[in-house]
């Protein structure tokens, strides 16, 4: 099969579309043909590289995709060759006390598709068969590609570990990656007031249009945490969205009310920053973190894509052998939404 490889870390140039032995599923397993796949920031983090990663390399990335059944493994029912899937990228043992109490993205041997084990930057992947959803035929395979792992992590984060409630207030830090494009249509779903800081006009018209409520550009508002407190009727808010880390959390604990909850599932700017304590305990505030999420919110946030409730929104399509252009755009951070890596293959 054609694959993305790359045999070292580095920057997209370490890219190579390559020949690479198609994968055969084992038992329990399936092999797809993949359709689409979609760019992740996490694509990039494991392409550099970080002190104590450990790959066989060459290595294939992508957590994200969606095709068609191309074999089954020994002993995989309900599933049949030529079935059209959509993959969730969240890989547990399936048989850890975690699993089994239905928290797999806490599994004990929890892997990440693309992460740590082979993804789906690739014409063929190999996966659990519980970890394919059958695909209706309304739903292209782009567009379930692009909504299987961001509209996972935020619904996972939001609803469960946020406990987000009608009527709250939600700031979102960020306006156009696909986690926060997810997040605010998840957040006016459940009936909140959505508020976003955004870096450009441009992709603050994006967030209006997916339904945010209040809009706040950072180009122009220096101190934006002052801008959403004095939006929200000097409250503050109720719930923070804050996935970029460095550089923002500061401010993201200045726009809790008391009370309030920081939600963060990545730092798309930057793992380590200073945090002024005395926001913590002075206003009784709660950072939450969230991985993905299990298998059961796969089903169910799938499901309001599948009739509709929820949109990937979807920056634009590559061939999958113009991954380093796609990921030169990825880290650029110019995309509207999501990037997809198509193989008409």
């Amino acid at each position: 099969m054609k694959a993305i490889l790359f045999h070292e870390h580095g920057g997209p140039e370490v890219l190579r579309y390559e020949d690479f032995p198609t994968p055969e599923p084992g038992p329990g397993q399936v092999q797809v043909h993949l359709r689409a796949a979609a760019l992740n920031r996490a694509d990039l983090w494991v392409r550099n590289g970080w002190p104590g990663l450990k790959l066989d390399l060459p290595h294939i990335s992508g957590s994200d995709g969606a095709g068609e059944i191309s074999a089954l493994g020994p002993g995989v029912e309900g599933l049949q060759v030529g079935e059209r899937v959509v993959i969730d990228g969240n890989i547990g043992c399936g048989h850890c006390d975690r699993c089994l109490a239905g928290e797999d993205n806490m599994c004990r041997d929890w892997h990440l598709l693309g992460e740590t084990i082979h993804g789906t930057l690739a014409e063929y992947v190999v996966v659990p068969a519980h970890s394919v959803l059958p695909l209706p035929e309304v739903i292209d395979f782009s567009a379930a590609a692009a909504a299987s792992l961001v509209f996972l992590t935020a619904w996972h984060s939001l609803i469960h570990r946020g406990n987000l409630r009608p009527g709250e207030r939600v700031l979102i830090v960020g306006a156009s990656g696909g986690v926060n494009t997810a997040s605010i249509q998840i957040a006016k779903l459940v009936g909140a007031k959505v508020f976003v800081v955004g870096s450009s006009a441009e992709k603050l018209e994006l967030a209006e249009s997916l339904g945010a409520d209040v809009l706040i550009d950072r180009s122009t508002e220096e101190n934006w945490s002052k801008a959403a407190f004095q939006a929200s009727k000097r409250e503050g808010m109720d719930v923070v969205v804050d996935n970029v880390g460095a550089g923002t959390m500061p401010l993201s604990l200045r726009s809790a009310r008391k009370g309030g909850r920081i939600l963060t599932v990545g730092n798309t700017a930057g793992a380590t920053y200073e945090i002024d304590n005395r926001f913590i305990f002075g206003k009784h505030l709660s950072l939450i973190g969230s991985t993905m999420g299990t298998h059961a919110d796969f089903r169910q946030v799938m499901g309001l894509i599948f009739d509709g409730s929820l949109h990937p929104v979807i920056d634009r399509s590559y061939p999958l052998s113009e991954a380093a252009e796609a990921e030169r755009r990825l880290e650029a951070g110019e995309q509207l939404g999501k990037i997809l890596l198509v193989n008409e293959a």
